[in-house]
């Protein structure tokens, strides 16, 4: 079951790093991704989702800044 946990939170993690273009995609992928990968203490599946995370937030809060401005 440990193996599963650690594929699925390296694929979460891969996957992760394309959906941050869409942020109501990637949070949730990021977020399981991570959640799974600190069970399991699988360090690789929690370094791509962190590196996600980070990605949908920074483009999240671009994206904000720019419709709050009117630059959309």
């Amino acid at each position: 079951m440990s193996e599963k946990k650690n594929t699925v939170s390296l694929v979460l993690g891969i996957v992760s790093l394309i959906a941050w273009l869409l942020p109501l995609v990637g949070f949730p992928v990021s977020i399981v991704g991570l959640i799974l990968g600190i069970k399991d203490k699988y360090t690789t599946g929690i370094i791509l989702n962190v590196i996600g995370l980070a990605i949908t937030v920074a483009n999240s809060a671009i994206g904000a800044f720019m419709g709050a401005n009117g630059m959309l």
